[in-house]
């Protein structure tokens, strides 16, 4: 008769690490590492930490005096935990934002940034595609000019794309991601996208019609329990996708629905789709790399509990 496994017992010797945020109960963090903790006899923990902006400070304070070992930071704190941060590495400061924090051996924290790694995680070669060979010089539209779409800019900037457009309804908040970018993305152009292209021209159409690879950053498509109606929105309406190239890749970083509006659209197009799981697991896997010192650690594992816990009641 098949056995199931032991639960991990949590005793004094028991190490915490975990992710802070505000709200941080529909975390798929827990369920990820701790099915990668159980794999490797790690004796830690892996919490969802609910902390509010007011308290941040003073709660990273009290985990680094009880030793935790590793902190992931979600919304809202990304920005806030950069600058209480006692180190930065280069990435993280560059993006003035911390995805995670790690015990420095002489005290404190060492903010750095996993976003990047785990967003092109699954972009990987292009030799599946129509048109074969590497990002070089391709096209990129980025939607959305927020904090995620920071750690996607600097990505697209590592894969050496030839031209990168970030598309944004308020052109004030665009011109000032574009200025904060502009050290190390000078080439960045930006694109008005207006809410309501039926009423005014839609500078997007040029744009979709030659672009590469598409990246939604912002939350629209995302699961509400509040609005029923929120995964059947799609930031690009089904004629907007339709000017894509069916050899264009369609990346959006939500996972719930899987897929999301749309995604639905772009593979109807015949484009390749990519959503935010992926990223999320292997950015979670990068941060445990970190805390253990582990050279590898069971990502085909973090990836089944994530999985499991979407499509879990």
């Amino acid at each position: 008769m098949a056995t199931s496994k032991a639960a991990p017992v949590i005793g004094g010797g028991t190490a915490l690490v975990g992710v802070l945020g505000d709200p941080v109960r529909h975390s798929l963090s827990p369920a990820m590492h701790n099915a990668a903790l159980a794999a490797l006899g790690l004796d830690w923990a892996y919490l969802a930490l609910p902390v509010t902006a007011a308290d941040l400070a003073v709660v990273l304070r009290a985990l680094e005096a009880i030793d935790c070992r590793g902190l992931n930071v979600t919304l809202p704190h990304k920005q806030a935990a950069a600058e209480l941060a006692d180190a930065l590495t280069p990435l993280a400061r560059r993006l003035g934002a911390v995805n995670t924090l790690v015990r420095r051996d002489g005290g404190g924290w060492l903010g750095t940034n996993t976003d990047v790694e785990g967003f092109l995680a699954p972009l990987g070669p292009l030799a599946a595609l129509p048109q074969p060979g590497t990002w070089a010089a391709r096209d990129a539209l980025v939607l959305g000019c927020g904090g995620s779409a920071r750690a996607v800019v600097a990505g697209l900037v590592e894969l050496g794309l030839g031209r990168i457009r970030v598309a944004g309804r308020d052109q004030t908040r665009l011109a000032r991601f574009l200025s904060s970018c502009a050290d190390w993305a000078p080439g960045l152009l930006p694109l008005a996208w207006d809410s309501d292209p039926a009423i005014h021209p839609d500078p997007l159409g040029a744009a979709l019609a030659s672009t590469d690879l598409v990246v939604n950053t912002t939350p629209l498509g995302m699961a509400s329990g509040r609005d029923p109606s929120a995964a059947e929105r799609s930031p690009l309406a089904a004629d907007q996708v339709a000017l894509l190239k069916a050899s264009a890749t369609v990346y959006d970083l939500i996972y719930t629905p899987r897929p999301t509006a749309l995604l639905r659209l772009a593979r109807e197009r015949g484009c390749r789709t990519i959503d935010g799981l992926e990223m999320l697991v292997q950015q979670g896997a990068a941060s445990l790399r970190l805390w253990s010192g582990l050279p590898e650690v069971p990502v085909i594992a973090m990836r089944a509990a994530a999985l499991a816990r979407l499509d879990g009641p």
